[in-house]
């Protein structure tokens, strides 16, 4: 049974670990370089889950929190 809902609840028992795997990906790298090594790894990601409902969930969310975060930032000055 495939699931199409995007899983929000805590799955990661190492936050700090997974965050610092992270930030280490970006070690030595340009601007550009970091943008290119985000859209790979999304890409890989997106390759593990293979449901285009879920990315597509997530894509959303994530837009649409950065949206509001933007808009925080503008009001507040």
């Amino acid at each position: 049974m495939i699931n199409n809902k995007l899983n929000l609840k805590s799955n990661l028992p190492n936050y700090d670990d997974v965050y610092q795997i992270l930030i280490d990906m970006h070690l030595e790298f340009t601007d550009e370089e970091s943008q290119t090594a985000n859209a790979k790894l999304i890409l890989a990601l997106a390759t593990h889950i293979g449901d285009s409902i879920v990315i597509q969930q997530a894509v959303n969310m994530v837009r649409d929190n950065t949206i509001a975060w933007r808009n925080k930032i503008i009001n507040k000055t």
